[in-house]
């Protein structure tokens, strides 16, 4: 696999009602400050930004949601195709096929399509309004790997890390709008996620006033690549190099650990009680679950 050339962009979020033209010039300044950038990230809810730093008021986001088949939708399509890159909006106020409200991540192709949608399992209970979703998502992005999505505290939870780690994700896009003192937590857990799934882990948050910036980069072996310092405006920059992943798997974190090949294929299931589920060593590792890779 080649190398991706990744724009993280730690901003503050767009208000609601703004004209989408205003978040197009953004994503093309970015573009022209970084040439080359082939997968650009924004942080979550950056289009559903309402002024209150804090929490949003959940009529306001309700007002705003569109369906995925909505005009939202179809513009950020145009610009993905226009900027001819793999295009992460941050996640948008999704309005569901029964009314439901959901915090809805977006990846877009190059090509102008919508590749890939997944709806935040975990909302930050009691404080987000959002109906949570039930499917971890993967989006293959040819020629680079496997990306998994989560939204914010997600990250708090490492079955969400692992699940997609184990559909093959190579790196896992996190989009994050943290207004809190546990971003100190978070950067924490990113490299801990990345470490214990040996994924690439990019999480981005929202800039002040609003967020507490601190967006970050891990490669799979729990390496800083970039941190911003502070919750300022900026824009993270790395070159990933997608084949990290299959290397740490096969020789190992330090060259010693090798998680993912824990289990001979004939020992007996360790028994997950919490899960009313298992771990069958016959189909422990990714590549027996996922489809071949791009």
């Amino acid at each position: 696999m080649s190398s991706l050339s990744l724009a993280a962009v730690q901003a503050p979020p767009r208000l609601i009602g703004e004209p989408f033209s205003a978040f197009a010039d953004e994503a093309r300044r970015v573009l022209a400050e970084n040439p080359g950038t082939e997968l650009m990230v924004f942080p979550e809810l950056h289009l559903f930004g309402d002024g209150n730093p804090d929490r949003q008021r959940p009529e306001a986001l309700r007002e705003a949601a569109q369906p995925l088949d909505g005009p939202l939708v179809g513009e950020l399509k145009q610009l993905a195709g226009d900027l001819g890159l793999w295009l992460v909006p941050g996640s948008i106020c999704e309005r569901g096929p029964q009314g439901q409200l959901f915090n809805t991540s977006l990846v877009l192709s190059p090509e102008g399509a919508l590749a890939a949608s997944y709806r935040k399992i975990f909302p930050w209970r009691p404080f987000e309004p959002y109906d949570p979703g039930d499917t971890f998502v993967t989006v293959d992005l040819p020629g680079f790997g496997r990306a998994g999505l989560s939204i914010c505290y997600d990250a708090w939870f490492p079955e969400v890390t692992r699940q997609l780690a184990w559909m093959g994700a190579d790196m896992i896009i996190n989009v994050v709008k943290t207004t809190t003192p546990d971003r100190a937590q978070e950067l924490v857990l990113a490299r801990a996620n990345a470490i214990f799934n040996q994924v690439f882990m990019i999480s981005v948050n929202c800039a002040g006033p609003t967020g507490r910036g601190r967006s970050i980069i891990v490669d799979p072996e729990g390496t800083v690549l970039a941190e911003a310092p502070d919750e300022a405006p900026c824009v993270l920059t790395a070159r990933l190099d997608m084949g990290h992943p299959g290397r740490v798997r096969s020789g190992g974190t330090a060259g010693l650990n090798r998680m993912w090949s824990q289990f001979r294929a004939d020992e007996p299931a360790v028994e997950l009680p919490i899960y009313g589920g298992r771990i069958n060593p016959a189909v422990w590792t990714p590549e027996a679950h996922a489809e071949s890779k791009p």
